[in-house]
């Protein structure tokens, strides 16, 4: 028997995807200290005490904006084949994190703001799907690491921690407001800046060829 979802219940689910949505981009804006309850209820065009009766401060709209985040990351990771190699696995995982960034889906790490670190540490489901996405970022780079994808003098924090900077990095808003890059440009080219350095001598070789390739194909394309 099919399970109908109240109206009344859509529209509330509904209206939360939009705060969280806003809560994104205010967070990249202005990060969480200077985020507030009005600054997010006049973004979505809602009246601030009907703010309330979704998220009753702005710590737990950050929380519910990160969770919300990991558990897309987390279903991303999910969704690669098995027989894919790692290190093409960390390649797209990357390039989906700076695509969401560009669409203004990616706030600002919790390390730019000690009150938001302090707060999310406090919240469970934000840890709890924190551990699995850093615990399946450690097996991607190990696994990556194991198939002889990486370079053996780059550490495997070095990697992780720059799958978590990198969909953060100013350079992207940079790139956009010079308006010469698609968006798929910037993407492409902020992945083959950060995973290059990463990869072992073999590896490096094989994805150099590609490029070549691919930047021969594209030439006609140029002209």
């Amino acid at each position: 028997m099919e399970i109908r979802i109240p109206f009344k219940k859509q529209q509330f689910d509904a209206r939360e995807e939009a705060i969280i949505d806003a809560v994104n981009t205010l967070l990249s804006e202005k990060g969480f200290d200077l985020m507030t309850m009005d600054d997010v209820a006049d973004r979505v065009g809602i009246a601030k005490g009907s703010l309330y009766k979704h998220f009753s401060s702005k710590e737990k709209l950050a929380g519910a904006a990160m969770v919300r985040l990991l558990k897309l990351t987390m279903a991303e990771l999910e969704a690669y084949p098995d027989a894919l190699p790692a290190i093409e696995k960390i390649q797209r995982i990357l390039a989906w994190s700076l695509r969401l960034r560009l669409q203004g889906g990616v706030p600002h790490l919790p390390s730019t703001s000690r009150t938001l670190q302090r707060n999310l540490m406090l919240n469970l489901d934000y840890v709890a799907v924190a551990l699995r996405v850093n615990k399946r970022f450690y097996q991607l780079v190990a696994a990556a690491r194991a198939q002889g994808a990486l370079n053996p003098l780059v550490p495997d924090d070095v990697l992780v921690y720059t799958l978590y900077s990198r969909a953060c990095d100013p350079t992207v808003e940079f790139l956009l407001r010079d308006n010469r890059l698609s968006h798929d440009q910037i993407v492409e080219s902020m992945v083959q800046a950060t995973i290059g350095g990463f990869l072992s001598l073999e590896a490096r070789t094989v994805s150099d060829a590609r490029n070549a390739d691919a930047a021969e194909m594209m030439k006609p394309a140029l002209r």
